[in-house]
């Protein structure tokens, strides 16, 4: 199955320009002036329209279930909407329990994936650390095409990764030939002023910047890329809201 589009502005990372493309079996083949249509083939004509890759969105949580709570769109509203908006992939997050096989989350996940209008991949996050963590992190790699593991440095008493697991788990992630990502915020500071807020009465939205500011999130950052750094790991530190981060 082939389809050619004509005279589309094609738009790259590095600069826009008019040209046929030309598409078989779902793969782009060529790229040009008057390029020749294959026998069979379904033409396009995209005159006056923009042609670009499908966006990447390296950062979703799709049915997430959270400190009693399950995000809104589910695998398939999510990806629908994406599609629509011109989103064609989506990296997620598996996140296990603390104690929880980072295996069974994955297939978990995998399982809720199924019905994904779009293409997936995921990150797994690392909520705990013990021999069968690093083994399984490897089999992950290996076997299921994970190249990327997660760190949350806040949420105290639930998935917070102290920095022995950091230290330990970029280590294994050097090892493997896959990124570490952190959340960064100070943990213990989020909970510190978590406490004090609540004893103040204070259980809305708006107490939520109050109990992590801009400094919780630098230090952690700065922490974070430091452990990496010693390690030699890479690392990619997710949502960056402040200049401290």
């Amino acid at each position: 199955m082939s389809l050619l589009i004509r005279g589309a502005t094609v738009v790259t990372h590095e600069e826009s320009y008019p040209a046929d493309v030309l598409c078989v079996d779902g793969l782009i083949r060529a790229i040009g002036k008057d390029l020749q249509a294959p026998t069979d083939c379904q033409i396009l004509d995209g005159s006056g329209q923009y042609l670009m890759p499908g966006g990447i969105d390296p950062h979703t949580h799709m049915q997430l279930p959270f400190m009693g709570t399950v995000a809104s769109e589910d695998f398939f509203s999510g990806t629908a909407a994406g599609l629509a908006g011109g989103t064609t992939s989506i990296i997620d997050f598996v996140i296990p329990n603390p104690q929880q096989s980072l295996l069974e989350a994955f297939h978990t996940w995998r399982g809720w994936a199924q019905k994904s209008a779009s293409d997936y991949g995921f990150h797994v996050a690392v909520t705990w650390w013990s021999e069968q963590v690093a083994e399984e992190m490897g089999e992950l790699v290996q076997q299921h095409g994970v190249n990327s593991f997660k760190h949350f440095m806040a949420y105290k008493n639930a998935i917070m990764a102290a920095d022995d697991t950091l230290v330990a788990s970029f280590e294994r992630c050097l090892q493997l030939g896959a990124v570490p990502t952190v959340h960064a915020e100070n943990g213990e500071l989020v909970y510190h002023l978590q406490k004090k807020l609540l004893a103040q009465g204070m259980t809305g939205p708006e107490a939520h910047p109050l109990s992590r500011p801009s400094q919780v999130e630098g230090e952690a950052a700065s922490r974070a890329i430091r452990i990496a750094e010693t390690i030699g790991t890479p690392l990619y530190v997710v949502h960056i809201s402040s200049r401290e981060a």
